[in-house]
């Protein structure tokens, strides 16, 4: 898909051509084919079209480093509007969190339900929780951003360099990851996803993981306590890379929100409740699943 400058945003497609639409933005690093199997299977079932987007530098997205995470969201309006969707739900994965409260905070009356699976919290500013790798490494934020280029080109080369030897390295990384990301990625579906994604997702100019980093350090452009679109949490309560604090502190400032603890699992526990995800969305689509107050 072309915007109206000429870049370009890569996207795919799962589920019913004519369901109810659901975006899901994908994490760092990540492609619009990191979506597990059993949500593009439950989409099926569910009647709902699923559709992940490439960031620009990921997949066949142009690469273009915005000055606020909220910029995300006009391109995301263009995107909705060329598949002349007026309404839908979102779920934003890691570091796809972030992006996805940019488009409830600026598109409130197109976003009906949003989803966060351990979702990147604010890591400057009044709204930022304590603690965090995110947080904790943002001193580097200048650095990074005066370095993005050489820094994208090496990790594009990395990440290039190991494609003949991905299922061994997923095998490797599996195998010295926290007990409750290892029980995920025990999961066959969640490996042939991560292989998908990476084999069709990445390519040698990639440079959204480094555009992603270098806007989580920066102010996203919106308040949290902007949001009014109904949104539910999920986060596991050993997440090593992004707390479980840091999850509820969020939900604490937006409008209308509900967590879902997952015991004993770390930061890619969202992955295995797919299922669970898409159904309470529809659910606070449709006023069924009200979401509550998180006190403060």
């Amino acid at each position: 898909m072309t915007l109206p400058e000429g870049r370009r945003l890569g996207f795919a497609e799962f589920g019913r051509a004519n369901g109810r639409p659901v975006f899901w933005f994908h994490g760092t690093p990540g492609a619009c084919r990191q979506i597990p199997n059993a949500a593009r299977q439950a989409a099926l079932v569910r009647d709902i079209r699923l559709i992940g987007i490439d960031r620009p530098g990921a997949g066949t997205s142009t690469p273009h480093l915005y000055d606020r995470i909220i910029d995300w969201a006009t391109d995301f309006a263009f995107v909705a509007d060329r598949f002349e969707i007026d309404r839908c739900a979102l779920v934003g994965l890691s570091g796809g969190g972030p992006y996805t409260l940019a488009c409830c905070a600026a598109l409130p009356d197109r976003i009906a339900a949003a989803a966060i699976l351990g979702g990147v919290a604010p890591a400057i500013g009044p709204e930022a929780p304590e603690g965090g790798i995110v947080r904790r490494t943002a001193v580097f934020g200048p650095l990074v951003s005066a370095l993005r280029t050489p820094l994208s080109f090496g990790f594009a080369t990395f990440v290039w360099s190991l494609r003949p030897f991905v299922s061994q390295v997923f095998e490797l990384y599996a195998r010295f990851s926290p007990e409750g990301d290892r029980r995920v990625f025990a999961q066959p579906d969640i490996k042939e996803m991560f292989l998908d994604d990476l084999l069709k997702g990445s390519k040698p100019a990639l440079r959204a993981p480094v555009f992603d980093t270098i806007l989580f350090w920066r102010p996203w452009g919106f308040s949290l306590r902007d949001v009014r679109v109904p949104i539910h949490f999920w986060h596991g309560d050993a997440d090593n890379i992004v707390p479980l604090a840091h999850g509820e502190h969020m939900a604490s400032l937006v409008g209308h929100a509900a967590v879902t603890v997952r015991p004993g699992e770390s930061h890619l526990g969202g992955f295995a409740a797919a299922e669970e995800v898409l159904d309470v969305l529809i659910e606070m689509w449709d006023g069924v699943r009200p979401t509550v107050s998180v006190p403060a």
